[in-house]
């Protein structure tokens, strides 16, 4: 197999991981309403961080994080303009991906959720313990 496509798997079943989580949370019948939407935002930052992993297999957990929570808090503050709801209406998965509304709780969440990919990424990064 290929060292670019063997770079890549990892952070792919992160994002399918993160994707069917946050939609299983979001969809799933029985899920408390806040529990569903803090965790699915905190998913989609883990979901973002898998991103720019997939971009760059490379990149250290430092600059990942940052640019993982740049693209989170940058698509929630773009919800201050119309634009999002606006493409949001189109469709169900632009709905899901840029949201409809603001919501500064969502900030804390994106944060959790890219902490939590970074300890992940960190952890997997370590070499074994003899």
């Amino acid at each position: 197999m290929p060292a670019a496509l063997r770079s890549r798997l990892g952070p792919a079943a992160l994002l399918l991981g993160a994707v069917a989580a946050g939609l299983a949370v979001r969809f799933l019948p029985g899920v408390p309403p806040l529990l569903a939407k803090v965790a699915g935002v905190a998913l989609w930052s883990v979901a973002a961080y898998a991103c720019v992993l997939l971009a760059r297999p490379r990149a250290r957990v430092l600059s990942a994080s940052l640019i993982a929570l740049g693209l989170s808090f940058g698509i929630e503050l773009a919800q201050l303009t119309p634009y999002p709801a606006a493409l949001s209406a189109r469709h169900l998965l632009l709905r899901l991906l840029l949201g409809t509304t603001f919501s500064a709780w969502d900030l804390p969440a994106y944060a959790a959720g890219v902490l939590g990919a970074a300890l992940l990424h960190h952890a997997l990064l370590r070499p074994a313990e003899p």
